[in-house]
Parts: structure tokens; C-alpha cells; sequence
């Protein structure tokens, strides 16, 4: 199918000092870090405009862009079905424009994963030398040529690895290393893979185990002067090295319903992860040895209850001796890197539902940061409290939290990483993706 959606496209006089694509979650070095110049300090009066918007299918997915493309991934149900049949989609468009270049579906369905999140893709795409790696809700893996679509090698990981496919769907994205993209897409003999970039065969596998796929990427950092692929999982936090897939060292941090969802966080030589149930804890490592320095939790999930951060989707940032993050019902918090300990909370900037989250990027000496509520702030974080310079709208909300209406306070959320790319910010929610400049105006 090669049908072209039509774009609704917006002209803006505008000019951006330096730019950059934005390859894969997080941003092409994985850290949450925007590094272009030329980027608006404050919101023009009347709001954001978008250049372009496009219709699109639902998913969590964030998208991705590189060489003048943006690529996100998609879902639709099935048409004239009545069980959880389902299409999944890599659509192709033009980064100026919006116009469609390509894109590939392939069928599938939702029946193995709570019902309640059967609602689309999760993990982005990763693009890298003209390929384009991905996964779906499924497990369904593939490298296609990012110019025309066509399929380089595939694997339907249940079938091909024995996965299984975890009660929120498949969520962890791949990461590059050297010739190989390690996915978490394997079976109990090895939830983690690594392939071969350019022909998908099996290179090595690592992190036997009898518990689902993670939900946390796996995360390639230099520590204590070597290369090491760090997985968080249900039961520990591991380190691998990524030439081999031997593991290096073992933490053990137990989560319950496997809910290890943000990404580490490398600080030196330490390693920061926060879990909705189990709180935070920070971990030493050694080049191939590890311990916990500290861990902090609570007695429920309630906000009374959690005396450290209980992230969820959000991956916290560190600034200094301090990190910030949201909790389990969305309130922010700044807590001491040292011990976990609390110094703040504030309760005014995402719905105060359960999972409230913010995602955030670093722009110079601030950050955006993109709430549930489909807004766009421009922020600081210091250990006396956050700092709003300037608040807007961005996009409709519109994805159902997967708990009923109002059950818990955030019934409609926008749960999805942006892309920040050349002066723009490219967001999608269950029916659309726009691009939206945010380049300081010329004079």
C-alpha cells in the first residue's frame, strides 16, 4: 500500500542557527539532550501553529527523524472483525511537508496483551545508515530501507525467538552497537538479542530468564572506562558487554507487575532507575562488578505512601546532587541524589491521575518538557522547585489511560515522546502527528 495522505501545511518565516535530526527515543545520543541553537525563548502570544498535520493511527510510539524524513509507527483495527484483529503500520512522510513518501502494514492482533492498552505500537523506531529498526506491540521486528520502504530482513520474534508477549504490549526500542541492533525480543533462553544490522541473524543473546520481555530499552553507556549495555528488568538491574552479550554484573531491584518502564539514567559511574511501586535506587559500578548504593521506596503506590520518586513512563533527569521526575500519580518531585530523600513536590503541572508523566528534553540552560495534558513547557528544575518560563498548548489528548473514564482523574492523556528535530517539534496523539516550529523569529 502506497497511498499518500494529504497534509495540511502552514508557511513560517523562520531561521534556526544550528540543527539536527533526531534518530531514535530520546534523541540520536539517547539523553534527552536537544543541542540546536536558534530555539524560541518564550511562546508567541497566540499559541504554537503547526506547519503541517496528518492524520494517523493510534500507538504510543514516538516519532523519529532523519534526512529529511519522519517516520512513525502506527495502528488501526481491522476492518469488519470483531475480536482484536489488528494492522500495524511504518508510515514514511516528508520532514518539510507532511506528504506521505511510503509505508508497510502487516496484520496482527491484540489478544495476548490487556485489552485495555490494545491501542497501537509503542517502542520508536531507530534509524541508522539508510535502515530503519523497529518493533510492534506484537513483536514483530524489522529493518527496511528508510528511502523506499522496502524490507531487509524480518522476524516474527514469538515465532522466531519464542517471546511472549508482555501484558502491555512490546515496549523496549533497540539501540545500536557497532554491526549488530540489540533488541529486547527473545524467549526465556534470552530476552535480549542482538542481530546482525544488515541480515537479522542472531549474533549473540543474553538475560535468560522466566519472566516477560521488559519494558525499559536497554541503554549502552561507558562505565568505569568500558562500553556496557545496562537492561533493567523485572528482577534486577543487569550489565552486559555489548560485543559478547556476557553479563558483567547483576543488582538485584525486584518490580512489581514488571513495571521497570523509564530508561536508566547514567550519572559517572552510577546508574538511576525509579519504578512506580519500588521507588528509586542508585547503583555503582565497577568495570565488571556492581553494588547499590542506595534504594528508596515507600509502603503503596499512593502519594502519601511513596517517601522517594515512583516514576512511571518518566525518565528523570539529573541536574547536579539533585534529580527530578514525576511519580506515581503525577505529582513532580526534586529529590538528593545522595540518598533519595525528597525536597520538593509540586501538583499543578500534569493531570493528578494515576501514571501522570512529563517527558523532557535539555536545551541549553532550560528544557521542554511535554505533559499528559498535551502541553508544552519551557522549564528549569532547581533543588528550591521548579521554574515555569512559559506554558501552551500543543496537541488534543485523546488516548484513553486504559482504566475508564475518570476513574483515576486522567481518562484522556497524551502519552508520547516527541521528536525535536531542525527548529521543530514533531508530536503524535491516537489521530494525528504535526510538526511544530519552535524557532526564534528573524528580525
Amino acid at each position: 500500500m502506497k497511498n499518500v495522505i494529504p497534509a495540511i501545511i502552514l508557511l513560517t518565516a523562520t531561521s534556526v542557527v544550528t540543527a539536527d535530526d533526531w534518530t531514535q527515543w530520546s534523541g540520536n545520543t539517547r539523553d534527552g539532550r536537544w543541542t540546536e541553537s536558534g530555539v524560541l525563548t518564550e511562546f508567541p502570544a497566540g499559541g504554537l501553529k503547526p506547519v503541517w498535520t496528518v492524520p494517523v493511527g493510534s500507538g504510543y510510539a514516538a516519532p523519529v527523524v532523519a534526512e529529511g524524513r519522519v517516520f512513525v509507527v502506527d495502528y488501526r483495527p481491522k476492518q469488519n472483525t470483531r475480536t482484536l484483529e489488528a494492522v500495524e503500520r511504518l508510515l514514511c512522510l516528508d520532514e518539510k511537508t507532511g506528504a506521505q513518501l511510503w509505508d508497510h502494514e502487516w496484520e496482527t492482533h491484540y489478544r495476548r496483551q490487556m485489552q485495555s492498552y490494545a491501542t497501537g505500537p509503542r517502542a520508536a523506531p531507530l534509524v541508522h545508515e539508510g535502515l530503519v529498526y523497529l518493533i510492534g506491540a506484537t513483536g514483530r521486528v524489522f529493518c527496511l530501507n528508510a528511502v523506499n520502504g522496502d524490507v531487509v530482513w524480518e522476524h516474527d520474534a514469538l515465532e522466531a525467538f519464542a517471546a511472549k508477549v508482555p501484558v502491555f504490549g512490546v515496549s523496549a526500542g533497540p539501540v545500536v552497537w557497532k554491526d549488530t541492533i540489540i533488541f529486547p525480543c527473545g524467549g526465556s533462553d534470552g530476552l535480549l538479542r542482538a542481530l546482525d544490522r544488515k541480515t537479522g541473524e542472531t549474533i549473540w543473546k543474553a538475560l535468560p530468564a522466566i519472566h516477560d520481555l521488559p519494558y525499559s530499552s536497554p541503554e549502552i553507556f561507558t562505565l568505569a572506562g568500558r562500553p556496557q549495555l545496562v537492561q533493567w528488568s523485572k528482577d534486577s538491574v543487569k550489565g552486559f558487554d555489548p560485543n559478547t552479550g556476557a553479563e558483567l554484573w547483576s543488582v538485584p531491584f525486584s518490580v512489581k507487575a514488571n513495571m521497570a518502564i523509564g530508561r536508566p539514567v547514567q550519572v559517572g559511574n552510577q546508574i538511576l532507575v525509579s519504578g512506580f511501586y519500588d521507588g528509586s535506587a542508585l547503583i555503582e559500578v565497577g568495570p565488571d562488578s556492581a553494588e547499590l548504593v542506595w534504594k528508596n521506596g515507600g509502603s503503596g503506590e499512593r502519594p502519601h505512601q511513596t517517601a522517594s520518586l515512583h516514576a512511571v513512563m518518566t525518565t528523570p533527569i539529573v541536574e547536579g546532587e539533585h534529580y527530578y521526575g514525576t511519580c506515581s500519580y503525577g505529582e513532580l518531585r526534586g529529590l538528593r541524589l545522595a540518598d533519595g530523600e525528597r525536597v520538593w513536590e509540586d501538583k499543578t503541572l500534569t493531570r493528578q491521575g494515576r501514571w501522570g508523566s512529563m517527558f523532557w528534553v535539555r536545551n541549553g540552560d532550560r528544557y521542554f518538557v511535554n505533559n499528559d495534558l498535551g502541553e508544552l513547557l519551557i522549564m528549569r528544575f532547581t533543588p528550591e522547585g521548579p521554574e515555569v518560563i512559559d506554558r501552551t498548548p500543543l496537541i488534543k489528548p485523546d488516548t484513553e489511560c486504559g482504566y475508564g473514564p475518570r476513574r483515576f482523574a486522567n481518562d484522556l492523556v497524551n502519552w508520547v515522546h516527541p521528536a525535536y528535530a531542525n527548529g521543530h517539534v514533531i508530536i503524535r496523539n491516537d489521530s494525528e502527528i504535526r510538526r511544530v516550529s519552535l524557532q526564534a523569529k528573524t528580525e
